[in-house]
C-alpha cells in the first residue's frame, strides 16, 4: 500500500506516478537558475507557472545549497522567501514547502503558509527544528548529506553508500518520531549529489529500491546535478534530458516525489511513461 504524506491542510496520497515538486530558487547564486527567481514578482509567477504545469508541490528556498556556496543568515533568508510564500497565498493551490535548515526561518515560512519543512540538514542543523515541525504539525523532509554544503565535495567516503545512507535515514525517522513528528509526516530524502562522487549518485539511483522499506515516501532530488552534467555536458537542455532520464528511472522504481528544476518537461515524460508501459 503506498505512503501517505500528511500535512496540516491535506495530505498527499501517491499513486502510479511520483508528484513534481518544482524548484524554485528565491536567491541570486543558485547554481541553476543564477538569480534569475531572485525578485519577487518573478518568483512569484514562476511558482503560478510550474503549478499550471502540473507540479504537485512548490520547493521555496533561499539559501543555495550547492557545493561551496557562501552560508546566509536568518534575517537575509528571511527576506528572500517569506514575501515569496506570501504573495503566493490564496493564488497557489498545491503545498508549499520551505527548502531551509534554520528554525526561524521555518517558522516565519509556515506562518506564512508552508505546510513542508525539507531540511538538507536532517533536521540536525538547527536544534529548534524537530520543535518547529512537531508544534505546528507539518510534514518534513529530512535528507542526507556528508558534511556541509562548504565542506561536502572535499573527499565524501563510503563503504556501502546505499547501505549507510540507509541507516542514517532509518535514524532520522526514528529521531522525528521521538520528538513528537507523527510517522505519516515524514518523508526522507538520500541526498543525491550532497556528499557523494560520480560513482556513489549512480549507485545510489540503482539501489534506491532499498530506502522504501523505510516505509515513509521517499524524495529524489537528482535535477541538473553535477553527475548528469559528467554525463551530458553543461548543456542545461542535455542536463534537462538527462534529467528526464534519471526520472523515469525513479518512476520505474517507485519514487514518490521527485525534486526537479524543469517542470514541463518532468510532467510530460511520466505522463507518456504511464500511458506507454508494456502491458
Amino acid at each position: 500500500m503506498p505512503p501517505i504524506w500528511k500535512l496540516p491542510k491535506r495530505s498527499i496520497t501517491f499513486e502510479s506516478t511520483p508528484v513534481v515538486m518544482g524548484i524554485l530558487n528565491a536567491t541570486p547564486d543558485s547554481f541553476s537558475d543564477g538569480g534569475r527567481l531572485a525578485d519577487c514578482t518573478a518568483a512569484v509567477d514562476a511558482a503560478l507557472a510550474m503549478e499550471d504545469a502540473g507540479a504537485g508541490i512548490i520547493d521555496i528556498g533561499g539559501e543555495s545549497t550547492r557545493p561551496y556556496a557562501p552560508a546566509v543568515d536568518a534575517d537575509e533568508e528571511l527576506r528572500r522567501v517569506v514575501p515569496v510564500i506570501q504573495q503566493l497565498q490564496g493564488r497557489l493551490s498545491c503545498p508549499i514547502s520551505i527548502d531551509t535548515s534554520k528554525a526561524v526561518v521555518a517558522q516565519a515560512a509556515i506562518d506564512a503558509g508552508a505546510e513542508i519543512i525539507n531540511d538538507v540538514s536532517g533536521l540536525q542543523g538547527d536544534p529548534q527544528m524537530f520543535d518547529v515541525a512537531a508544534r505546528n504539525a507539518v510534514a518534513v523532509c529530512a535528507m542526507h548529506m556528508q558534511g556541509t554544503p562548504q565542506t561536502m565535495q572535499d573527499d565524501p567516503r563510503y563503504d556501502n553508500v546505499v547501505h549507510e545512507i540507509y541507516q542514517y535515514l532509518a535514524d532520522r525517522k526514528q529521531q522525528c518520531l521521538d520528538n513528537g513528528i507523527e510517522a505519516q509526516r515524514i518523508c526522507l530524502d538520500p541526498g543525491i549529489g550532497f556528499g557523494k562522487m560520480h560513482e556513489h549518485n549512480i549507485e545510489l539511483l540503482r539501489g534506491v529500491s532499498e530506502f522504501l522499506k523505510l516505509g515513509v515516501p521517499i524524495l529524489i532530488g537528482h535535477s541538473r546535478k553535477g553527475f548528469i552534467g559528467k554525463q551530458t555536458g553543461d548543456d542545461l537542455i542535455l542536463r534537462d534530458a538527462g534529467t528526464v532520464g534519471v526520472s523515469l528511472a525513479m518512476a520505474a522504481a517507485g519514487m514518490h516525489i521527485l525534486r526537479v528544476h524543469n517542470v514541463p518537461m518532468t510532467v510530460a515524460a511520466l505522463k507518456l511513461f504511464q500511458q506507454c508501459q508494456p502491458r
